[in-house]
C-alpha cells in the first residue's frame, strides 16, 4: 500500500490528482477512466429506480482526506461534503497524529439490535422468563429466516429482555431485543425480516400482541474506540508553546464535557469528518447521526463523544467512543457508481474496518476544531475557502470564478454582496465574440512577471543552442503588504496556498525555499510581510510559470520596500531561484518573465538576448494537456540520454539550433507557412529525444488536422502545453481542442 501522505496534493488540478492516484495505484485502471471522463456519476434513469418522483440527481463535491495512519495502515479517505475547510482541516489532523505514530482503533463486533415490542401481557416478569428460557427456540427459528447470513458466521446471536413500566395507555411493555451480527452487510432488511419472523413465537410465548418489530439505530453493540497520543512538540505553532495549545484543547473539551449547549456544536464538528465519508462509501448518515447523539446522552446528560486529557509525560490524550454500524456489500452500497470507487480508495477489506477508520476521522476533525479554537480560532485562516465559498453563493460563473474570489480577498469585505458587485463590475466590460476563448492581458498594474511560450528550440538551449520564446498575456502578478504576525504570510488563493512561514526555518518545498532565497538576497529576512500573489500562469504546463512568479514576488518587494532593482539584477536573482526550482536551469524563462519581450535567446555569461523586430502579430493556440510537465524532471532525463550519447544529442541539438535560425529569418520576413514548417520539424526531434507524451501528440495532431501550418510542445515537454501556428483559423483549432476534452487559448505573440 502507498503512503496517505501525499504533499502539494491541494496544489494541484483534478486531472493531474486523478492520474498521480492512479500512477499510485489508488485508482484501478476502470476509475481512473470513469473519474476522468465523468463517467462515474450516477445517472438519472438509475436514480428513478432508487427513490419515488425523481427529477434528476443533485451532486456533491468528493474530496480525500489524506495522511492517515491507522493501526500501523495507510489510509486515502473519501468524503463528500459541500462545506470548504473540512477535508483540509481532517488532513492536516492526520499529518499531526502521523507524526506521532498515528491512530489506534478498535471495533467490537458488527452488532444491530432488533427490537420486537409486546403489550397486554398480564405478568411481564413471567413473560420476560418465558422467553429467555426459550431463547434457543426464537434464535434457531430468526436464523433459519437467513441460512446464508450463518454460513458467512453472522446471524442472531442472543437475546435480551426489557420491561418498560407503566409506559403505555396500555400498561406496562415487555421488549425484546434480537442480537444480530449482520457481517459485512448494513444489516437493516435482514434484522426486520428476523424481527418479523419471531413475533408469532414471542406472542405464543408470552401471550401478549407483538405490536412494533424493527431494528433500533442505537447501535450500543458495535462501538469504535480510537485514540491518539500526541507529544506536545507536535502541537507549537502560529506562537503558541506545545502546552498551552494542549491545556486549550483540554480545556475546550471540558466546556463540551458539562455543557449540552457546548456539546452540542462540539460532536456536530465530530460529525462533520464522519458523514462525509459515511455518505462516500453508500451507508445511512442519519443512522450514525441519530446513534452518536444518542450515544452521547446515554446517561441522561447529553455531553461530549470524546475525552482529551493530559499524560503523565506531558502528551495530549485523544479518545473517542461512538457507536457505528456500516456496511460494505449489499444493494444501498452497490446501487451508485462512485461508492464502488470510494471503497477501492479507501482498501478496506471488511464493515470492521471501515467503521475504524470513520472513528480515527471523527477523532481527527475534533482534534482539529479544538486546536483552531484553542489558537486562533476558527474564523481565522481557511480565508481563501471562506472566499470560494461567497464567490458560489453570488453565483460567479467558472470563467470568472478565480478572479471573484481573488478581488474578494483583496477587499477584506468576504460577503456576498460584494462579491455580486465584482460580478457586475466584470459583466460591465466589453468582451469580444467567442470571448472564452480569448488571453487577455491583466488591467491590474501591480507588480508582474510575464508568462511565455518558447517557438523553437526548448531543451537544446541547455546545451548552447538559440532559442526563440515570446510573451504572452497570461502572467504572475503579487502585492506585498505589511503583516502584524511574525513571518511571511504567502497566500495564493487561486492555487489554494495559505501559508505562514517562520523566520529560521528549513523548508522541504521549493516555492518556499525559492521564496527564502529572495527574502535573503534583498535582506529582508527580519522584515514581517503579507505576500498575495494572484496567479494567471497554469503550473507546471510549460509556459514559465515559476520563473514568473519569481519575478513578480521580486518586484513587489523591491516596490513595497524601495529597493532598486535593474531589469538584469531581477533577472538574475530569478534564475537563481530557477535553479532551486528546476536544477539546470537555461535562464531563458527568467529573461521573458522579466524583459516580456519576443527575442532570440543563447545561455552563456552574460547571455545572448536579441529582440526580434515582428513586422505583425502572429496568431497562435495554446493547448493544455493538464498532464503536469515537470521541467527538472525532462531536463534530468535528457542529460542523462546526452551523457550516454553525447555525439547523437549534439547532433540533434545543432539541426535544432540550425531551425530556430531559420525561424528568425520566418518571423521577421512574415513567412508563416516557413515558421509552421519549421516547428513542425522541431516537434519530430523533441519527440526523439522522449520529451514528447501521448497528450502532446494528440493535441499536435488534433491542431494540424484543423489547419494549423505548425503544432508542436513548448517549454520543459513530457506534458504541459502545445503551441499551434493558426493565423486564420484558431478559432476552429481551439474549438476542436476543447472539445477533445482539453482547454484551449488563442493570443497574438508580438
Amino acid at each position: 500500500m502507498a503512503s496517505s501522505r501525499i504533499a502539494n496534493f491541494y496544489k494541484l488540478s483534478i486531472q493531474e490528482r486523478l492520474r498521480l492516484l492512479h500512477e499510485r495505484k489508488f485508482l484501478t485502471e476502470d476509475d481512473y477512466t470513469l473519474l476522468k471522463n465523468g463517467n462515474h456519476l450516477l445517472r438519472s434513469e438509475d436514480s428513478d429506480r432508487m427513490i419515488e418522483n425523481v427529477i434528476g440527481v443533485f451532486g456533491l463535491p468528493m474530496g480525500l482526506g489524506l495522511n492517515f495512519l491507522i493501526n500501523g495502515k495507510d489510509y486515502i479517505v473519501p468524503m463528500v461534503v459541500e462545506e470548504p475547510s473540512i477535508v483540509a482541516a481532517v488532513s492536516a489532523a492526520a499529518k499531526t497524529v502521523r507524526e506521532a505514530g498515528g491512530f489506534s482503533s478498535e471495533y467490537t463486533a458488527p452488532i444491530l439490535i432488533g427490537q420486537v415490542q409486546i403489550v397486554g401481557v398480564k405478568n411481564p416478569s413471567s413473560a420476560k422468563q418465558a422467553i429467555l428460557q426459550n431463547k434457543e427456540e426464537i434464535l434457531n427459528l430468526a436464523n433459519s429466516l437467513h441460512p446464508k447470513m450463518i454460513a458467512r458466521g453472522g446471524g442472531a446471536l442472543d437475546l435480551e429482555v426489557r420491561i418498560l413500566n407503566r409506559s403505555s395507555h396500555r400498561g406496562d411493555m415487555v421488549i425484546v431485543h434480537l442480537l444480530v451480527d449482520t457481517r459485512d452487510a448494513m444489516g437493516a432488511n435482514l434484522v426486520n425480516s428476523m424481527c418479523e419472523g419471531v413475533a408469532s413465537l414471542i406472542e405464543k410465548i408470552t401471550g401478549g400482541e407483538v405490536f412494533l418489530r424493527i431494528l433500533s439505530n442505537l447501535a450500543d453493540r458495535s462501538l469504535v474506540r480510537s485514540g491518539c497520543r500526541i507529544p506536545v512538540k507536535l502541537l507549537e505553532g502560529k506562537g503558541y508553546s506545545g502546552e498551552e495549545v494542549r491545556d486549550g484543547i483540554i480545556l475546550a473539551y471540558e466546556f463540551a464535557a458539562a455543557d449540552p449547549y457546548r456539546a452540542t456544536t462540539h460532536n456536530k464538528g465530530i460529525m462533520n469528518g464522519i458523514d462525509p465519508v459515511v455518505i462516500a462509501t453508500g451507508n445511512d448518515w442519519r443512522a450514525i447521526e441519530a446513534a452518536a447523539h444518542a450515544y452521547a446522552a446515554r446517561d441522561g446528560h447529553y455531553t461530549s463523544l470524546t475525552r482529551w486529557e493530559k499524560a503523565e509525560n506531558g502528551d495530549l490524550l485523544g479518545f473517542i467512543e461512538i457507536p457505528i454500524r456500516v456496511g460494505i456489500v449489499g444493494g444501498p452500497v452497490e446501487s451508485n457508481p462512485t461508492v464502488a470507487i470510494a471503497h477501492h480508495i479507501l482498501n478496506i477489506s471488511s464493515a470492521g474496518e471501515l467503521a475504524e477508520v470513520l472513528g480515527a476521522v471523527g477523532l481527527a476533525q475534533n482534534f482539529s476544531a479544538l486546536r483552531a479554537l484553542a489558537t486562533e480560532g476558527i474564523q481565522r485562516g481557511h480565508m481563501s475557502l471562506h472566499a470560494r465559498s461567497v464567490a458560489m453563493a453570488a453565483g460567479a460563473t467558472p470563467e470568472i470564478f478565480e478572479t471573484v474570489v481573488e478581488k474578494l480577498i483583496e477587499s477584506n469585505e468576504i460577503k456576498v454582496w460584494k462579491a455580486k458587485e465584482i460580478i457586475d463590475d466584470l459583466a460591465q466590460k466589453e468582451e469580444k465574440p467567442r470571448a472564452e476563448l480569448y488571453l487577455e492581458p491583466s488591467e491590474d498594474k501591480i507588480p508582474t512577471g510575464h508568462g511565455k511560450v518558447i517557438l523553437l528550440g526548448e531543451h537544446a538551449v541547455v546545451y548552447g543552442s538559440h532559442a526563440i520564446a515570446a510573451p504572452i498575456p497570461l502572467a504572475m502578478q503579487a502585492i506585498v503588504s505589511d503583516s502584524p504576525d511574525d513571518g511571511i504570510h504567502l497566500l495564493i488563493s487561486r492555487w489554494g496556498v495559505e501559508e505562514r512561514l517562520q523566520k529560521e526555518k528549513e523548508y522541504k518545498y521549493s516555492i518556499f525555499k525559492s521564496l527564502n532565497l529572495i527574502i535573503q538576497e534583498l535582506g529582508l529576512q527580519n522584515e514581517n510581510m503579507k505576500i498575495e500573489v494572484f496567479p494567471h500562469v497554469p503550473r507546471a504546463m510549460g509556459l514559465g510559470g515559476s520563473a514568473s512568479l519569481a519575478v513578480a514576488i521580486i518586484r513587489a518587494l523591491a516596490e513595497k520596500f524601495n529597493i532598486n532593482l535593474s531589469l538584469e539584477e531581477i533577472s538574475g536573482l530569478a534564475f537563481k531561484s530557477e535553479q532551486i526550482i528546476h536544477g539546470t536551469a537555461s535562464g531563458i524563462d527568467n529573461t521573458l518573465a522579466t524583459y516580456g519581450d519576443f527575442l532570440l535567446y543563447r545561455k552563456g555569461n552574460p547571455p545572448f538576448i536579441r529582440k526580434l523586430n515582428v513586422p505583425n502579430p502572429i496568431r497562435i493556440v495554446i493547448g493544455l494537456t493538464w498532464t503536469e510537465s515537470l521541467t527538472a524532471k525532462m531536463v534530468a532525463r535528457v542529460r542523462k540520454a546526452w551523457e550516454n550519447n553525447k555525439r547523437l544529442y549534439n547532433h540533434i541539438f545543432k539541426e535544432i539550433d540550425k531551425l530556430v535560425l531559420e525561424a528568425v529569418k520566418a518571423i521577421e520576413n512574415y513567412e508563416l507557412q516557413q515558421l509552421g514548417e519549421l516547428m513542425n520539424i522541431n516537434q519530430g526531434l523533441l519527440n526523439a529525444i522522449q520529451v514528447s507524451g501521448r497528450e502532446i501528440e494528440e493535441l499536435v495532431e488534433i491542431a494540424r488536422n484543423n489547419g494549423a501550418l505548425g503544432a508542436k510542445l513548448t517549454g520543459g515537454g513530457g506534458g504541459g502545453a502545445v503551441i499551434a501556428l493558426c493565423p486564420e483559423n484558431a478559432e476552429q483549432v481551439a474549438s476542436a481542442i476543447r472539445n477533445a476534452g482539453y482547454r484551449a487559448y488563442i493570443t497574438d505573440l508580438k
